[in-house]
Parts: structure tokens; sequence; C-alpha cells
């Protein structure tokens, strides 16, 4: 193929084209041009999806709200009231809705006994919203949110708002993620307020959102905090669209990003593809955006806890008592309605939850194996002095290709000062690195080339991080005193470099650091001006 994907962006496409997307709508939300797609897609055996035209969309049903100018009389023919014939029959002085009680004539507003505590309220920044959901729950109070509404503009102007398109998506496609600024919560370690992050994870669908806390955040965290939202909504969505932080992308790119490999396995653990947003492009996730400023403006504005878990259950009640149950002002339906719909299309989520891992890279030292929390891991033959990447838990440490991500060796853990290689991979003979170690070792002293030797022979590959340690020593300390320390090493029964440095730490001169050369040097040559001066002095007198 001309043109070559990362491992990373080849499955991307190829999960995409599985979940029935178009290679158009592949090239809009990854970049990747349409030929190029359907090259990768018909070499995986996916079926390509046939180009359509427009779709008419289908007459709107009893339940929907009809925004047409022909709505009215459509929906007047079905016994439906809609706002516009409501308004035209209070207008005729007719009530539509036999149930329903005309509004009361007044000029003083409902909301007026409590104009300090909106006032108050709007002085903080809080919206309308939050301050009438505040006077139902902690003051009863019986009238609508318009009232509320048309007060807070008396006391404080509004602006209005900017139009943006909306993204249309399937039950169960997909869903957005995003951090946001959390409220003040004494934090349990230093006792003083600290602000959290507000973790967002919003269906595209029906608008259902999952709202948690936390202090920190790292990518573990970040991936954790998608397995809680997938097993409160019961479910995993088929595509998570999220932004370019450093937790779930390390590099961004507008065409190729690199995923973080441990959100990408815990992703891949569910079934789930990871769709990073285009670079400046923050409109792909809107969704979750403006939850996250509803969010911010309405449950958490000015509020501050103790703990994190009185803060998280204030936020799970405000979740479950206004935010799931509001009418969304986009699709003009209830959100638990929506959710309940959308809920069977979820993926099921799996019997066992992701074995969490942590990853680095390392490069391969002279003795073959790379340095794991104070343990040695060997690598394939042939890998001295290259990177490869690690990851490790608590029962095995793998090594990988950093270019195809193939597995090189995996190794059981081991206890720290622990060495791991397989039989296969010791060399069948001294290398040369090892020789020149030895010949330093022997032209340093007597002793200390003995010990080395020893420690080889004793040892194999897996001694040289000890002869290196030997050789540091002489820097250290200087030959002879190392060389004494080696011979009463070998003398004592135990030619380890352990054994050298602790007879060195004990019995050996401190070296002199060039911190305080430099000095003594000064010192010594001020002495010996001053005597030049008192010499020549005694000298010229008679």
């Amino acid at each position: 193929m001309s043109n070559v994907l990362s491992e990373t962006k080849q499955s991307q496409v190829v999960a995409l084209g599985r979940l029935g997307w178009t290679a158009r709508r592949i090239e809009e939300e990854t970049g990747v041009r349409r030929e190029t797609v359907g090259k990768y897609l018909r070499a995986a055996g996916v079926p390509m999806r046939p180009p359509r035209g427009r779709r008419i969309p289908d007459p709107a049903s009893p339940d929907e709200v009809i925004t047409d100018p022909g709505g009215p009389k459509a929906a007047s023919r079905e016994g439906v009231i809609t706002d516009s014939a409501a308004k035209a029959a209070s207008r005729e002085g007719v009530i539509t809705d036999p149930g329903r009680v005309p509004p009361r004539s007044t000029t003083t507003s409902a909301s007026e006994p409590y104009r300090e505590q909106i006032a108050a309220a709007l002085e903080i920044g809080r919206n309308a919203t939050s301050i009438w959901q505040e006077l139902v729950d902690r003051h009863g109070f019986s009238t609508g949110y318009a009232s509320v509404m048309r007060f807070a503009r008396r006391l404080r102007g509004e602006s209005g708002r900017e139009a943006h398109p909306v993204i249309i998506t399937g039950p169960g496609e997909e869903s957005q993620v995003d951090y946001g600024e959390g409220p003040m919560v004494r934090h349990p370690d230093t006792g003083k307020y600290k602000r959290t992050r507000l973790f967002l994870m919003t269906l595209g669908y029906s608008r259902k959102a999952v709202r948690l806390l936390t202090f920190r955040s790292s990518a573990e965290i970040w991936a954790k905090l998608h397995e809680e939202a997938f097993r409160r909504l019961g479910g995993a969505t088929r595509v998570v669209v999220l932004d370019n932080l450093k937790e779930g992308v390390l590099k961004p790119d507008v065409y190729d990003p690199a995923l973080n490999p441990l959100y990408r396995d815990v992703l891949g653990h569910y079934g789930v593809v990871a769709l990073p947003c285009r670079v400046r492009h923050p409109d792909r996730k809107g969704k979750v955006e403006s939850d996250v400023g509803h969010t911010q403006r309405t449950a958490l504005k000015g509020q501050r806890f103790e703990t994190l878990d009185e803060a998280q259950a204030h936020l799970d009640r405000w979740s479950e008592r206004w935010a799931d149950t509001r009418i969304h002002g986009t699709t003009k339906r209830q959100v638990s309605a929506m959710y309940a719909e959308e809920r069977p299309h979820l993926q099921p989520l799996p019997a066992l939850p992701f074995r969490y891992y942590r990853f680095g890279e390392r490069t391969v030292h002279v003795d073959g194996a790379v340095e794991v929390d104070r343990a040695y891991y060997g690598a394939p033959p042939g890998w001295i002095g290259r990177k490869v990447i690690v990851q490790w838990d608590s029962i095995c440490v793998r090594l990988i290709d950093p270019r195809s991500h193939a597995l090189l060796r995996e190794h059981t853990r081991q206890k720290p000062g622990g060495y791991r290689v397989r039989e296969e991979d010791r060399p069948a003979r001294t290398p040369r690195s090892t020789l020149q170690l030895l010949e330093r070792a022997r032209v340093a002293g007597t002793a200390i080339g003995e010990l080395c030797a020893r420690v080889h022979a004793q040892y194999g590959e897996t001694g040289v991080r000890g002869i290196l340690g030997v050789l540091s020593l002489v820097r250290k300390h200087g030959p002879d005193q190392t060389d004494r320390a080696c011979a009463a090493a070998l003398e004592a029964g135990a030619p380890t470099y352990r054994c050298v440095r602790a007879y060195l730490d004990r019995f050996a001169e401190p070296p002199i650091s060039v911190r305080q050369v430099d000095p003594l040097i000064r010192e010594l040559t001020h002495y010996r001006d001053v005597v030049q001066r008192m010499t020549s002095h005694q000298e010229d007198s008679p």
C-alpha cells in the first residue's frame, strides 16, 4: 500500500469499519483518505457500505416536537396541542386543555419573597436553574422555573447564546469524555481545601452523563474513571471521543495521534475504540463540554465540601433528581427516558476487570538485561544498547519491541536484586565489552582484577553490574585503597561488590571532593606568597 498507517491508526480504521461506518465518515473523523480506508478494510475482510443518497426524514411521530410551519396544523388534526396552537387559543380566550387552569393575572412575581436568596446566588455566579432547584428543595417553592428565570433576568441581564451544529449518533454508538474543574474539597492529608477534578462521560444519544470527582489524575486514574463510568451505565459504547490530554493521547496529531498504551488496552478490553478530536477542534465533543459547564454552573457553583465522599454523594443526588429528569434542550425529551431506550444497545461488560500494569522505556544494559524496580530481566541477544518498551505488574514483566509492538520476552516478577534470564539468551562466549571491563580491572590493581574475574566466573554476564560497581569505587577512592579492600574481601572469602563497598565505607579515608580541593589550593598559594614576601624582606634588611 502506498500509505502506511501506524498500528493504532490501522486498528482504529478497521474497528470503525466493522461498526458499519462509511468510508466518507471515517475520513471525516480520522483524517485518512477514503481510498486508503478502503484498502485497509478490504485487506481485513470488512464489507464496505455502498454510498447512499440523501435520506428523506420519516414523518414526525406524535410524541415528537414539530418545528416546521405546517406542524401545528398537522398536530391539531391529530388532536395534539402545540405551543403555537396554545398561544393562538390563549389570544382568543379559549382553554385548550380541560384540566389546565389559566395563569393568574398579577404584577407581583412569585419569586419576590425570595429576592435576597436569589440575589445572593446570582452574585456568586449561579444560574437560574440551580436557584430554582434550591428553592424547591429547601423552601418548598411551588411555582415553575420560568418565574425564577424571569425574575433573575430583571436582576441581571442575560446575553443570547451562539448556535452550534448538532452531531446525531445512534443508541449505544458514541460517548464523549472530558475533564473540568470540580468543587473545593478539604484534602484528608493537608487539611486544606483543594480544587478537585470533575470527570464526565456523556452518552451521545440520550445525553445521560456519569459525573465523578478525583483529587489528582494519571493514566491509570483516567482509565479507572472510564471503567467506573461503564459500570454505572451498565455497558460500554462502541466509540469514545476525547481531546488530546496526556492521559489519553501521548502525541497529538491531526492524522495519526499516538494513544497512551494503558488507555488503549483498557478500552480494547471493553471493546471500545478511542477517537481523539482533531487539534483545535473542540466542537467535536460539544455534548460533554456543554454538560461540564451545566454541572459547574448548576450543581457545584459556590459549593464546598469536607470530604470527597460527601461531594460525590451530592453530585449523585443532583444527577438523579435534576439532571436525569430534565427535558434536554436539543432532543426535547427527558434524559432518563432516552437513556432507557439506549441502555439495551450498550455493549455488555466483560466478566473480569482489566489487570492494570505500569509501563516505561528502558535501554538494554551491557549485561543484556533491563532494570525494573531494582530487579533485572534479560532481553533477547542483539538488543544491547537498544531501547525496549517495558510493561510490568505484580505478576510478570514484558519486554516489547517499540517498532512492531511484538512481545520479545515475558518474565515472572523478581525481588529487588534478582535476575531472570532465559538459558537460550545466555551468550555462548564472553562478549568483547565484558573482556574490556576485565582488562580495565586487571590494570587498576592485582586484587581488583582477581576479584572481578571471580565475580564473572561465578555469575557470568549477570555479574557485569558488580564489575562496573568495583570500577566506580576505583574512581571514587583511588586504586590503592580499592585494591586493599578487594584483597580483604578475597581473604574473607566474599569476593563481591557489596563487601568491597562496605570495607571502604568503614576503613577508607574519605575522598577529597573537587569543592574541597579548590579552597585548599587557594589557601596553600596564599601561605606560599606570604612566606616568599617574608623571606625577601629579611634578605633586603641590613
